[in-house]
């Protein structure tokens, strides 16, 4: 518990960091003389979630014990969606961020020309559709793997405490992001990984992750609610 408690601590920290990265105004200087990309950008393409990532797979590796379940089909299975997941996400960054620049600085007026509007849905459309499937395979994937591998020992009063503290921050990030703006197929997928958390949460009792990931997203998705429905 005490790696599975650091892990999520890291995710945390990368949480407060990206909504430093993202509202803070000195990340909106270029990162080279020619000005391919900002800060901001660049720390989202590739520093915070490289970060995520790395913490992801050692999360995964940490609940993934040695037992008879380790040569299953369901072991294999839910490694291949989390490993299709890393790379959509991935591949969403990486066109995600290109487009968002390239909007913001030179189509954000000019929605009409042929360069602008496919500037503009790779920005708002595509890369979103990649980004949450990528994102949903991901957060199965651990989910499921904390069904196929669940843990041995009882979770203490102070285990059940520090994941609740650390859903906190990423329930905060997604109350940041689903809150203030108009909401679209992100909701959908918040409210997704709600459900499927809280319902492995009563199959199969108290585990380390569905307890993480009930809190976070049942936290960032009705309080993300209540402040669209005070617009």
């Amino acid at each position: 518990m005490k790696r599975i408690h650091a892990l999520l601590g890291v995710q945390s920290v990368v949480a407060i960091l990206v909504s430093i990265n993202r509202l803070g105004t000195w990340t909106l200087g270029y990162v080279l003389p020619n000005e391919f990309l900002r800060w901001v950008d660049f720390n989202n393409m590739l520093i915070l979630p490289l970060i995520s990532v790395v913490a992801s797979y050692l999360l995964k590796k940490t609940i993934e014990y040695s037992s008879p379940e380790r040569e299953g089909k369901a072991h294999v299975a839910w490694n291949l969606v989390f490993i299709v997941g890393l790379y959509l996400l991935a591949a969403s960054y990486g066109n995600h961020e290109v487009t968002n620049y390239l909007h913001q600085r030179f189509c954000g007026t000019d929605t009409s020309s042929d360069l602008c509007r496919i500037v503009i849905f790779n920005d708002d459309e595509f890369s979103h559709w990649i980004f949450f499937t990528g994102f949903v395979m991901v957060n199965a994937a651990l989910l499921f793997l904390q069904n196929v591998f669940p843990h041995r020992e009882q979770l203490t009063s102070t285990d059940i405490g520090l994941l609740t503290f650390n859903a906190l921050f990423l329930g905060a990030g997604i109350f940041a992001n689903l809150g203030f703006e108009e909401i679209g197929l992100d909701l959908y997928v918040v409210a997704f990984l709600a459900i499927l958390s809280v319902y492995l949460l009563w199959k199969r009792g108290k585990q380390p992750l569905f307890i993480y990931y009930t809190v976070a997203y049942w936290l960032g998705l009705i309080a993300s609610l209540i402040a669209q429905a005070l617009r």
